[in-house]
């Protein structure tokens, strides 16, 4: 029998309308609701998409849309060996691993998301992918740009995916290097903040007490983390992670290798979107690689594990 991992999307996956036909009646929209003090479900289901795409709206609206997801594969009776999440998705992760209460990783996200928005003022960060150039010459890219600025590697997605983050001038100025470089294309992407990057650190100091107030468990299944590409089940480890997470890169492809290692041979990206399935095809094209994010995809997942 193939292990199982189950993958939980981060910011950029979500979309007005996102989990209405999985679990519009799911009781976790009624929770999310109390533990925010908003209507949540209805700016997901009914938008505007304006509001959904504020970070500190988007980041519990794809967590909570993802845990309804993965409550439907839970009720179809499957379960997986390791799990593991894009940025944001860590802790969708973290909560399937029942590593901390829904509740609890609902009003998080929601801070994490307005600190990660405060930090930076508008316009002075941003990012860029960096497409068809070896992870190597990006990094010596952003080395070279840092006489303009703070500038790093923010994701490593896959081979020939790489972002970068930082103040807006120092990454334009490594994105023009690295096309000096070899890249196939290095385009500025739209987002509100330069994450994973160290102009982040105000936004991880905000979010440390907050992490620290919390109750982490012992992970049921192991979490393949972003910032080590490492295995983590202690519950006491849980906060630090997450803390180091807001300003060190995503290894997502490093991630994916990991799980490859420690023999997953199929993956199910549980939430909205399939960019993580997309990625994954591409680091580990020997996976087989499925989705839950509506009824027809959670039937054809079912099916396809049985």
């Amino acid at each position: 029998m193939k292990r199982i991992a189950f993958v939980f999307p981060g910011q950029g996956s979500q979309a007005v309308g996102m989990g209405r036909d999985l679990g519009h009646a799911s009781p976790r929209w009624d929770a999310a609701n109390a533990a925010l003090g908003f209507d949540l479900k209805k700016l997901v289901l009914e938008g505007p998409e304006a509001d959904l795409t504020l970070t500190a709206n988007t980041q519990p609206a794809i967590l909570v849309t993802s845990i309804v997801a993965l409550d439907a594969l839970r009720a179809a009776g499957i379960r997986c060996a390791f799990v593991a999440g894009h940025s944001l998705g860590e802790y969708s992760a973290l909560v399937a691993a029942g590593a901390i209460e829904f509740a609890d990783a609902v009003r998080t996200v929601r801070a994490r998301g307005q600190f990660m928005q405060e930090a930076v003022p508008a316009g002075e960060g941003a990012m860029a992918a960096v497409l068809g150039l070896d992870r190597a010459l990006v990094a010596q890219a952003c080395e070279e740009a840092k006489e303009v600025g703070s500038v790093q590697i923010a994701n490593l997605n896959g081979p020939g995916q790489t972002v970068i983050a930082g103040a807006t001038a120092a990454v334009k100025k490594a994105a023009d290097l690295a096309r000096a470089k070899g890249a196939k294309r290095a385009v500025l992407l739209p987002v509100s903040a330069p994450f994973h990057s160290a102009l982040l650190a105000p936004a991880a100091d905000r979010l440390a007490p907050v992490l620290r107030r919390i109750r982490f468990r012992d992970l049921e299944v192991p979490l393949v983390t972003n910032v080590d590409a490492d295995l983590l089940t202690d519950g006491s480890r849980v906060a630090e992670t997450l803390v180091r997470q807001v300003t060190a890169p995503v290894r997502w492809e490093d991630g994916v290798l990991r799980l490859a290692k420690e023999g997953v041979g199929v993956t199910v990206e549980v939430g909205p979107g399939k960019v993580l399935s997309g990625l994954i095809r591409r680091i580990a094209p020997e996976m087989q690689v499925l989705n839950v994010e509506d009824r027809a995809s959670l039937q054809a997942t079912v099916e396809a594990l049985r």
